[in-house]
């Protein structure tokens, strides 16, 4: 990496450190071109893309409005960079996602499968996904009918906190063998940590070693070397972000791993379809690669998932060559942004519509949409914000539901409660009445309060993103039968979270353990700072009444400083035989006496 990209690089990591958080609703319009050019400065542009900025904006109709003409020519310049990919591959910038392709043909019979249900010639789904650009982030929100189901909000050009899916040539500062770990500088302001069951071994590849003889961490790696590691998690909090040395290429229908073996398909296939997969997989797999074939390949065709391993495959190689050219720490793919890569991983055509606030992010999803995802096309709409009356999530009432998401306590619908704490270790969760008095008998509110929570508090765990352990407190019941309605209810719910989660049995005090995969800090963190009052605690002291023994025993001690000197003087005075000295001296012993009286008597 040469001396302009650390430059640009080390001042967009300082100009991450220095944004503010996005704030819940923001409606600010979207960024300027101050920003657009700090963005790309951050992504190691140069100065050829301002030269193409400049001549682009000549070439542009002299009667537009200057602020739109420097947006679309900022858009077309993303575009021609994304579709020429690969002219560029030969300097040290991080590779790039593509994003855009020629589209596959596909008979009328096809298209028309693939695009799902109509009614009165409009899309019919259960979801929907609403994106806003403000001037700090990007809010994205996927409600299903009108209620929020999941929230994000994603900085742009943030190459420090979001991070996940990134790949890095890092170099190994310092080998823990008493904790099987190893932490890797990759460039970001903490270095990550990679466990030993995460790197790759020779040996195991080859056959020859099983897991469990695999060789100790020192072993395997040394202080100083240069390693290949994926960001499997976020950093969150004081911890560093976890990394693999299992790379994954996730395209559309297909996930890459290079260097393996092996074919993987989607558990949620029916299996008629799994089978037709299998054999198309079989002839499209190429050498040294392992392929696992996602649920959004359902019915598409042999030569879209050809099309798809031939991207990554050429992704993997141009990633392959950066590494060997680059010197760590240095970032070598980058994920693109959030926006895109969730309508990669979840639109199907469940998605009744996609809109988007703002020109540029719109053009250029619907580029990737028309060139991977064709028959969801019509999906995407634009927002025109000068157009409508108000903002796009006071319009589908997302801000309202989002203020609902981040309190503690949640409102069942039967009168119940649930009241949701965070700690460092884990989220406890307590499950109440409160207002649900029942009709009948006692047994039979528990239990339908129980069976509103467990629901409930699913949607609550994805919404919020909260990972960890989570232990559950639902109300008593006597009941064994209706212990385990509440469980298989919990995992019913927690089944269309596509977080992998695990629940645990309820024990005798109708407590619940699970553990949820946790990626990101969680929607609380990522919308919120530390209070500096209360230093997050939630409460502040009241200084009258803390600080009044304190500045007692102060004044004591200052009684007792005070005589301890006199004490000194009189015994210097008496030094030099002054029976001044020693009457000083008598009077200071009879001074610390009432001192030390009034002390016991306060106490």
């Amino acid at each position: 990496m040469d001396k302009t990209t650390r430059s640009s690089a080390s001042s967009g990591q300082e100009a991450g450190r220095r944004s503010r958080k996005p704030r819940i609703g923001d409606t600010r319009p979207a960024p300027n071109n101050n920003h657009n050019n700090n963005r790309h400065d951050n992504n190691s542009r140069g100065n050829n893309h301002n030269d193409r900025r400049a001549s682009n904006d000549n070439n542009r109709d002299d009667n537009s409005d200057n602020n739109r003409t420097a947006l679309d020519t900022d858009s077309q310049s993303r575009y021609r960079r994304r579709r020429r990919g690969r002219s560029r591959r030969d300097s040290n910038e991080p590779i790039e996602a593509v994003t855009s392709d020629d589209p596959v043909e596909l008979d009328e019979k096809a298209m028309t499968k693939r695009r799902g249900r109509t009614r009165r010639g409009k899309p019919v789904g259960r979801y929907s996904m609403y994106v806003h650009v403000g001037s700090q982030a990007t809010h994205i929100a996927i409600l299903e009918g009108r209620r929020l189901l999941e929230y994000y909000a994603s900085r742009s050009a943030d190459d420090i906190n979001e991070i996940y899916g990134n790949v890095y040539l890092g170099r190994v500062t310092n080998v823990l063998p008493g904790m099987e770990t190893a932490f890797v500088d990759i460039g970001t302001p903490k270095n990550a940590v990679i466990y030993r069951g995460d790197i790759r071994h020779a040996e195991i590849e080859l056959g020859t070693l099983t897991r469990k003889d695999r060789p100790r961490i020192e072993d395997m790696v040394t202080a100083g070397q240069q390693v290949i590691c994926q960001v499997t998690k976020n950093p969150i909090g004081e911890k560093g972000a976890r990394l693999t040395q299992e790379v994954a290429l996730a395209g559309r229908f297909v996930v890459l791993i290079p260097n393996a073996k092996g074919v993987g398909i989607s558990k949620r296939l029916p299996d008629r379809e799994r089978r037709r997969l299998k054999n198309i997989v079989d002839r499209v797999r190429p050498d040294g690669f392992g392929v696992i074939l996602r649920t959004a390949a359902e019915g598409v065709t042999a030569e879209e998932i050809n099309r798809d391993v031939s991207r990554l495959v050429s992704q993997w190689d141009d990633i392959d060559k950066l590494a060997k050219r680059s010197d760590a720490p240095a970032m070598i793919y980058r994920e693109p942004e959030t926006t895109l890569r969730l309508l990669r991983e979840e639109l199907t055509s469940d998605f009744r519509r996609v809109v988007i606030d703002d020109r540029q992010l719109y053009e250029e999803t619907s580029d990737y949409v028309n060139s991977i995802i064709s028959p969801l096309a019509d999906r995407l709409e634009y927002y025109d914000r000068a157009k409508e009356d108000l903002p796009l999530f006071e319009r589908y009432f997302v801000v309202e539901q989002l203020r609902k998401a981040l309190s503690p306590k949640v409102w069942l619908p039967g009168g119940g409660s649930l009241i949701i704490e965070h700690t460092e270790a884990l989220t406890v969760v307590d499950v109440n009445t409160a207002r649900n008095v029942g009709t009948t008998n006692l047994e039979e509110t528990i239990l339908k309060n129980n069976l509103e929570a467990a629901e409930e508090l699913a949607r609550q765990l994805r919404l919020r993103d909260i990972g960890g352990i989570i232990v559950v407190d639902f109300v008593d019941m006597v009941s064994l039968s209706d212990r385990d309605k509440v469980v298989s209810t919990f995992r019913n719910a927690l089944s269309r979270d596509k977080t992998r989660t695990q629940v645990f049995d309820m024990s005798s005090l109708c407590l619940v353990q699970m553990t949820r995969k946790r990626i990101g800090e969680g929607l609380l963190e990522s919308l919120s700072e530390v209070c500096d009052q209360c230093e997050g605690q939630g409460k502040y002291l009241l200084d009258d009444l803390v600080d009044e023994p304190l500045e007692h025993w102060n004044d004591d001690d200052d009684d007792d400083g005070d005589d301890a000197g006199d004490d000194d003087d009189a015994a210097d005075t008496t030094s030099v035989g002054s029976d001044a000295g020693t009457d000083d001296a008598k009077d200071g012993a009879n001074k610390d006496d009432d001192g030390i009286e009034s002390l016991l008597a306060a106490l």
